[in-house]
C-alpha cells in the first residue's frame, strides 16, 4: 500500500455525527495521528482506556466456541486495524494451530509491533483466511473506503468474519463518549447491514458466515 493511501485512510474524521475535520486539520506528511500518545490513551492507560484484556479474552472464546459450535476449522486468522494486537494472544490461545497476520495503517504501530501496513480497504493475500476480524476500526474510515471494506471481507474469507464498529446508534446510547474516541464517521448501523447482507450471514455477537459456506445454521440463528 502507498504511503498516500495509508494516510488517507486514516485522515479525514468526523466528529460525532456532524462536524467534518479537513484534511488538513491532521496533515500526513507531519502528523500520524495513530502514534504512541493514541495508542496510551485508547488502550494502555488503565485509566483512560476503553477496554482490559479480559475483554478481548473473552471475545476471543466467543468466537472460538461458536466457530466449534459450526465445526468451522480456524488455522488463518488476519486481524485488520489490530492496534497494539490486543486480540493476538487471545486469539492464539483458543486457535491453537492458527496463524495470525495483524494487519494496521498506522506506521508507529506496524514498526513497533511488527504488522503488515495496510488497510482494511486495501489489503490483500495470496491465501485467504479462514476467520476475518475487524474490530471498532470502519468508523475511522470515510463511506467509500468503508464500502471498500466491507467488500473486502469476502475477498479475504469464504469463512468467518469477527466485525464490530461503533455506529449513531452506539454513540448515543452506548458507549462511555468521555472515554471513546469521537474523532470518527459515525453510521447508522444500517448502513453497515445493508451492504454485508449480500454476502453474510450475521449470526449475531459481531460473527458473519461467508455466503457459500456450507455449515448449517438454521432459520433462528442467522439472520439481519
Amino acid at each position: 500500500m502507498s504511503a498516500q493511501n495509508a494516510k488517507s485512510c486514516a485522515l479525514h474524521r468526523k466528529i460525532g455525527p456532524w462536524l467534518a475535520f479537513s484534511p488538513a486539520r491532521f496533515p500526513g506528511d507531519t502528523v500520524d495521528r495513530f502514534d504512541a500518545n493514541y495508542y496510551r490513551r485508547y488502550y494502555q492507560d488503565r485509566r483512560t482506556r476503553v477496554a482490559d484484556p479480559e475483554y478481548y479474552r473473552r471475545l476471543a472464546r466467543f468466537i472460538a466456541s461458536y466457530s466449534a459450535l459450526l465445526d468451522i476449522s480456524i488455522v488463518r486468522i488476519a486481524d485488520l486495524g489490530c492496534g497494539t494486537g490486543a486480540l493476538q494472544n487471545p486469539l492464539l490461545a483458543e486457535f491453537k494451530r492458527a496463524s495470525y497476520v495483524g494487519v494496521e495503517q498506522s506506521a508507529y504501530a506496524c514498526q513497533k509491533f511488527g504488522w503488515k501496513q495496510s488497510c482494511a480497504s486495501e489489503f490483500t493475500a495470496e491465501l485467504g483466511f479462514d476467520l476475518v476480524v475487524c474490530h471498532d476500526v470502519m468508523q475511522y474510515l470515510d463511506d467509500k473506503r468503508a464500502a471498500k471494506a466491507l467488500t473486502n471481507f469476502r475477498l479475504l474469507t469464504d469463512k468467518l468474519v469477527y466485525f464490530s464498529v461503533l455506529t449513531e446508534e452506539d454513540w448515543r446510547r452506548n458507549v462511555d463518549q468521555d472515554l471513546t474516541d469521537g474523532e470518527v464517521y459515525l453510521r447508522p448501523a444500517n448502513w453497515y447491514r445493508r451492504r454485508l447482507k449480500p454476502s453474510f450471514t450475521n449470526l449475531g455477537g459481531g460473527l458473519y458466515l461467508a455466503a457459500g459456506n456450507d455449515a448449517v445454521v438454521y432459520a433462528l440463528e442467522g439472520g439481519f
